[in-house]
């Protein structure tokens, strides 16, 4: 858990029914919100006055809301719930007994349009225990570095020199999208009896190990990227 300012606290209980105000989410979205949380609570709002770093490129204000679970199952489909309703970046606080773990997708204005929030894929810690030493936010000179140190140390592979964080987003999607295409194919030669057939599925498993380490290295800086320039 970051340690964060004494001033940014807010501690406030969020309804889910605010969240359902402005998510509109399905009634069986509804019934897992009864059913897998147990709270949510505005932990933090980290802004100008509370951090005394400026609002640039969009970043106005970083959100913290600790959800208490009931179960420490995965509900991820809920934070995007909650993130559609939420127009600023935000981390969440999962916590469960005496364990949390911290959670935040890359969240990013529209190009399209500006007043709304694209919200790409989910990084999490693994479980900690509650009492874990804290761990110092970022060093930031305005809010939107201050909220892409706190991402990328979640994300589970440094950037590439010079890389973008919308870049390295967009890199380690096409890494996790390629790395489900190796489990599938391993599953496929496992169970391939076929000789001629295990040798094709040995080669694209081969060029499927080539391109992941590319991505991984320095070599996926050679790469086109739709958000290498921004």
């Amino acid at each position: 858990m970051f340690e964060f300012p004494k001033k940014a606290e807010f501690n406030r209980p969020l309804p889910k029914a605010k969240i359902y105000t402005f998510a509109k989410p399905s009634r069986s979205v509804r019934d897992r919100f009864v059913s897998e949380i147990q709270a949510i609570v505005w932990k933090y709002k980290l802004s100008p006055e509370t951090t005394n770093l400026p609002a640039r490129h969009g970043v106005e204000e970083i959100q913290v809301f600790e959800l208490v679970l009931k179960r420490p199952e995965s509900c991820g489909d809920l934070l995007r719930v909650i993130d559609r309703s939420l127009a600023f970046p935000t981390f969440f606080l999962l916590t469960h007994g005496k364990r949390f773990r911290t959670v935040a997708a890359y969240k990013r204005p529209s190009e399209a349009d500006p007043a709304k929030w694209v919200t790409d894929g989910y990084f999490e810690t693994p479980w900690q225990a509650l009492d874990a030493p804290p761990v110092a936010l970022p060093i930031a000179l305005d809010l939107a570095a201050l909220y892409e140190g706190m991402l990328r140390q979640l994300i589970p592979q440094p950037p590439l020199p010079g890389e973008s964080l919308r870049a390295q987003v967009e890199r380690i999607a096409r890494i996790q999208t390629k790395e489900n295409e190796r489990r599938l194919l391993g599953s496929r030669l496992a169970k391939e009896r076929q000789f001629n057939r295990k040798v094709g599925l040995n080669q694209q498993l081969r060029a499927l190990n080539t391109e992941i380490a590319g991505l991984a290295s320095n070599d996926a800086s050679t790469q086109d990227s739709p958000g290498s320039s921004s």
